[in-house]
């Protein structure tokens, strides 16, 4: 496999990207193999770029069905009723993407990915998981982690004009130029378990703000029996007063969690376009990053709020975790 050559075609189509990140690069992209799921609006924009950047394939995994409130932000799904009758968000964005790029294979695996067996995610080189909850995320990258093949594993989540990002490469190898010659370098990656339980006291003070309110508003779903993004504005109140026992839980200022900041994040459980597209873009160049071997990647959470236009690297690992 590692010896085959790029077909006419697939050198014609990706010829600007071949000039960009060479044929090498190119190669490893035809040749991988992506899961994604939860296809919202972020998501969306991900799955986007991957298929025109020339994967070799990409499962989608999101059992709903087409509703008006799933149109949001969401431009892979098209406004036709016709179109969408009983159908579900996994199987019109496969339609839509397959548009995007003929040469990507997209199919749809229906389930819970909670469910799903450690071996399935074998078939694949990276695993994005959208809008999940905490307990399905923590399953999920575990259950990659116990492959002896390396999974890229990432989760994402976008709530009003905010976006997260967590990636986890294990360990992970890769250049990087200094001057004028090529350095090798690791990093060692904690789970997404490991990350989050690092003691809110020992993370540093100047940490994104929205590290810590997504942690609150994740827990407070999981607490009360949510799905990921049912809360509203009636549930703020309580949102509030269940930050404030975290807090104290916790040993850390209120102050780390502006109130401001978790009712935007509670009322606005909708998407905002611009930042989705912001964040997909990210994450898009991350994947590609890595399948290609080219470049450092980010670690190990990325933030961005559309209100100051700004994204950040958070670091957040043990120290015995840290490079």
């Amino acid at each position: 496999m590692d010896g085959e050559e790029l077909t006419e075609q697939e050198t014609a189509l990706y010829d600007r990207q071949i000039r960009v990140w060479g044929a090498d690069a190119q190669r490893r992209l035809s040749k991988s193999h992506i899961l994604v799921s939860g296809v919202k609006g972020t998501v969306a924009e991900f799955c986007k770029n991957i298929v025109l950047a020339g994967v070799g394939s990409v499962t989608l995994v999101d059992d709903r069905l087409v509703t008006e409130g799933v149109l949001n932000a969401n431009f892979l799904i098209p406004p036709d009723e016709n179109t969408c009758n009983g159908r579900t968000v996994a199987e019109i964005c496969c339609d839509s993407l397959k548009e995007f790029n003929p040469m990507v294979r997209v199919s749809v695996e229906k389930g819970d990915l909670s469910t799903f067996a450690t071996e399935f995610f074998e078939k694949f080189d990276v695993v994005v998981i959208g809008y999940s909850s905490r307990a399905t995320k923590k399953s999920v990258n575990e259950k990659c982690r116990k492959l002896s093949k390396r999974v890229a594993f990432y989760t994402v989540d976008c709530r009003d004009s905010c976006g997260e990002i967590f990636v986890d490469l294990r360990n992970y190898k890769y250049a990087k130029k200094k001057l004028e010659e090529s350095v090798e370098c690791e990093l060692t990656f904690p789970s997404f378990e490991e990350a989050i339980s690092v003691p809110w006291k020992a993370i540093p003070r100047r940490t994104a703000k929205l590290y810590f309110a997504m942690r609150v508003i994740e827990l407070f779903e999981e607490t009360e029996g949510r799905k990921p993004g049912e809360s509203s504005l009636p549930d703020i109140p309580r949102v509030l007063k269940f930050k404030k026992e975290l807090c104290e839980a916790n040993s850390v200022s209120e102050t780390q969690i502006p109130d401001n900041l978790l009712e935007r994040l509670v009322a606005g459980n909708t998407e905002f376009p611009p930042a989705c597209a912001i964040v997909g873009g990210i994450l898009g160049q991350e994947v590609i990053k890595v399948i290609s071997c080219k470049g450092e990647p980010l670690k190990n959470f990325f933030y961005f709020d559309a209100v100051d236009g700004k994204g950040v690297i958070e670091d957040i690992s043990n120290s015995d975790s840290n490079q």
